[in-house]
């Protein structure tokens, strides 16, 4: 939590900062977004892996408060609904590829904090950002699918590099998450509202499974890369 507290800190200090140098803005915008999160969990020791692809979409409120030069700075908060998880590419401990599958599938809530940066038009035009902030998350559900039948080895367990089989059966035990997140996109500013495309990456700085000396994973966090469209229209404007 301090953590996130110090990110918050550094992402806000500037757009305060702009709001005593820059030219006023008074912009209420609420919008929407939809899309897809590419996900991996970073496991130590190595689970080799596929992309695990889930839904996301969200609400999110924009601020605008200052143009600053040509910048236009804003703060924006959004709730969003994402599946994370990860889909192993299953080999043998020869390395070998197997027939095995497995698919982990977790369902989060979150809040991302972030400053916005402009250029471009400001009303009716194309116009480009980046967006930058630290961002909460809460797992409230969990899911799987495996194959039918596993591959064995001589004893009887799954036949996998370092023996490491554990995670299948393995719910995940810390369901707060918190990371940073950035990002860019462009907006294209109508008289009906305001339609944009977006990248977005996610580095996730805890972990899903305790990392203790005694433990199975030393590291476990999210890396996500979001595809998205958004929309939003000004509720407010000055």
């Amino acid at each position: 939590m301090k953590k996130c507290l110090f990110l918050l800190a550094l992402v806000f200090l500037p757009i305060f900062t702009y709001a005593q140098l820059g030219e006023p803005r008074h912009v209420l915008s609420i919008g929407a977004s939809g899309g897809l999160a590419f996900n991996s969990v970073a496991f130590s020791p190595t689970i080799k892996q596929k992309k695990h692809i889930g839904p996301t979409a969200g609400l999110a409120f924009r601020v605008t408060s200052e143009k600053y030069f040509k910048l236009l700075c804003a703060l924006q908060i959004e709730l969003n609904y994402t599946q994370l998880g990860w889909n192993e590419n299953v080999i043998n401990a020869n390395s070998q590829p197997l027939p095995d599958s497995y698919n982990r599938s977790i369902n989060y809530l979150q809040l991302p904090f972030l400053a916005r940066l402009a250029y471009g038009k400001e009303d009716l035009g194309l116009s480009g950002y980046l967006i930058l902030g630290p961002q909460l998350g809460y797992a409230f559900s969990e899911s799987d699918s495996r194959s039918a039948s596993w591959t064995l080895n001589a004893e009887g367990l799954p036949d996998r590099p370092n023996s490491l089989f554990q995670q299948y059966d393995m719910e995940i035990e810390r369901a707060f998450d918190y990371g940073i997140t950035a990002g860019l996109g462009i907006e294209l500013a109508t008289k009906s509202g305001r339609y944009g495309l977006e990248a977005r990456y996610y580095l996730g700085l805890g972990n899903i499974y305790s990392n203790r000396k005694r433990d199975i994973f030393e590291r476990s966090n999210h890396n996500t890369i979001m595809a998205k469209v958004t929309y939003f229209f000004d509720i407010k404007k000055k």
